[in-house]
């Protein structure tokens, strides 16, 4: 810094100007570098920062190292570190996530993240994820998706060379099937499967049902949420979904003739399972396993 720029002033500090500094939460030291100018300290922090004089006089200065501090406070609120601010735009700070990549991010998106309004992910790390949940099912990302829709992905399928845009939430589940090599369910594997649920409500219930992913079924469209406690009881491999449609059907029918009482209504449990109908209590447990192992003893004889 020059000599010129660190001269002060000996020039007058009038009371008015005090007095208005001390309104706005600051002291003024002295004139600084111009006689435009005033060294200002903050009542708040105690830290200094220059001012011009018709800021002070005609608005309300912030304190440079109060800001920072809130910025440093949202940073930490919403799991980030403070890196500093953006040198080519004043609206963006630089931040490092728990996993060690370096983040640019406005200053408003990671206050609203420090609130709880919404999340800072990690572009590097999510990317990750992603291609890590399609190599789960066979699969490669690609990018984003070529419609700009942001619930899908654009997904290539090594097997046979397909390109295909898949809903991620899809693509996480298995629920989807591969356009070019891809069999519709009536002629892909598929599984019967019986599985128990605890309601909130404390009910205790049992399904047959059948799914080519009877997890899936369970973990990503059965449940509407986590308080309901649920287990797969047993699968039974199909050959074929429509096979299975098949079989399901007769189970059910012979079901509901022989325990009519035991079809639990749908106000029971429509809070807590995404399904209409075909749910019993638990007394028919044992007996729906029973009929599983019947047609599994069966299918391998």
């Amino acid at each position: 810094m020059t000599q010129s720029a660190t001269r002060t002033f000996p020039l007058t500090i009038h009371a008015h100007w005090r007095d208005a500094a001390a309104s706005k939460g600051f002291d003024i030291l002295k004139r600084i570098r111009d006689r435009y100018h005033l060294l200002l300290r903050c009542r708040t922090c105690g830290a200094t920062h220059v001012s011009k004089l018709f800021v002070l006089m005609n608005n309300r200065p912030e304190c440079p190292h109060c800001i920072e501090a809130r910025w440093r406070g949202h940073a930490k609120a919403a799991g980030l570190q403070w890196a500093g601010r953006d040198p080519e735009n004043r609206h963006y700070g630089l931040y490092i996530a728990d996993c060690g990549h370096r983040l640019r991010r406005q200053l408003e998106l990671v206050k609203r993240a420090a609130a709880g309004i919404c999340d800072v992910r990690c572009e590097t790390c999510h990317t990750r994820k992603e291609q890590a949940e399609a190599e789960a099912q066979g699969w490669e990302l690609i990018g984003s998706d070529p419609e700009e829709d942001p619930g899908y992905r654009h997904y290539l399928h090594p097997s046979c060379g397909h390109v295909q845009r898949i809903a991620r939430v899809n693509m996480q589940t298995g629920r989807f099937g591969c356009g070019k090599c891809g069999d519709d369910w009536p002629a892909a594997p598929s599984h019967l499967y019986a599985m128990q649920f605890k309601l909130p409500n404390g009910a205790q219930l049992v399904k047959l049902g059948f799914s080519r992913n009877p997890d899936s079924r369970l973990r990503h469209q059965l449940l509407k949420h986590r308080s309901v406690e649920a287990q797969i009881l047993k699968t039974v491999p199909m050959e074929t979904g429509q096979l299975a449609l098949q079989i399901e059907k007769r189970l059910h029918a012979k079901l509901k003739s022989t325990f009519p009482d035991s079809i639990a209504s749908p106000v029971l449990y429509a809070g807590s399972l995404n399904v209409r109908s075909e749910i019993y209590f638990a007394e028919v447990t044992r007996e729906i396993v029973r009929m599983l192992d019947e047609i599994a003893t069966d299918s391998a004889a």
